[in-house]
């Protein structure tokens, strides 16, 4: 089997990020963890998984996932966040692939959770999502927010990644504030400017984009959960925005 090297980025992620670790060990001969200075265990669990750990202050997504490729012994890189695990078929799959040709990248269908729940509504499913590729040809684009992996050229397995991505409704809410924060911060270092009317257009775009789009108005209550958490953090984000605008020192150009 080709070497992989698999790369995760954390952020006090001690409860999660042994079982990640555990996971890609099934496949890979090598594990980097970037932690972002984490306050809890993350760093002593990942140790003693047997991943090497790199120091890295949070530069953005894109950046943040790049950061550890350099330091890998392998060319075939294997990502996953720390709320990730390969499915039995994603390990079968990844042992048999013969990864001659480094310009193929591998996507994988993600199942994500709330909870113990599988949520396939609303676009949640197959939510493919590219996690092994080779870095001579193919990484990370350097978004803040939101990044996905750039190749020549994507090969689409059946194979599948559990993301336990909420443990409840109310981290669901949670990450939503926490997300919306990042996003809203990536887009004011990207120049966006403050809108009054973005925050309710980007909210109303994403209800029918779910709900109409997706097909969510016909899969009961979790299309309409998906829809109304999308929909407030649309908002929330660009709501933000205007928020770190508003608490801007003023400028020479504002006739401060």
């Amino acid at each position: 089997m080709t070497p992989i090297t698999g790369i995760v980025i954390t952020l006090n992620e001690q409860d999660r990020i042994g079982e990640c670790i555990d996971s890609l060990r099934q496949v890979c001969d090598e594990v980097i963890v970037v932690d972002s200075l984490s306050q809890d265990s993350t760093v002593r669990v990942a140790e003693s998984r047997g991943a090497t750990v790199l120091h890295q202050a949070y530069l953005g997504d894109g950046p943040q996932k790049a950061f550890g490729v350099p330091s890998a012994s392998n060319d075939w890189i294997l990502a996953l966040d720390a709320d990730e695990r390969l499915d039995e078929d994603a390990i079968r799959c990844i042992r048999e692939l013969s990864l001659e040709d480094p310009s193929v990248a591998y996507s994988f269908r993600r199942r994500n959770f709330c909870g113990k729940h599988w949520i396939k509504a609303a676009g949640f499913y197959p939510d493919r999502v590219v996690r092994l590729y080779n870095r001579t040809t193919s990484g990370y684009l350097p978004k803040k927010a939101h990044s996905s992996v750039q190749a020549p050229r994507t090969e689409h397995t059946n194979a599948h990644i559990r993301h336990f991505t909420y443990d409840s409704l109310s981290h669901w809410i949670q990450r939503i504030d926490q997300l919306s924060t990042r996003d809203a911060w990536a887009m004011k270092e990207r120049g966006v400017g403050p809108s009054p009317m973005r925050p309710a257009l980007h909210a109303l775009s994403a209800t029918l984009r779910k709900l109409v789009l997706k097909g969510g108005i016909l899969q009961g209550s979790d299309g309409f959960t998906v829809a109304l958490t999308t929909a407030f953090h649309a908002y929330m984000k660009y709501a933000k925005l205007n928020e770190l605008h508003e608490q801007a020192p003023p400028t020479e150009h504002d006739g401060s």
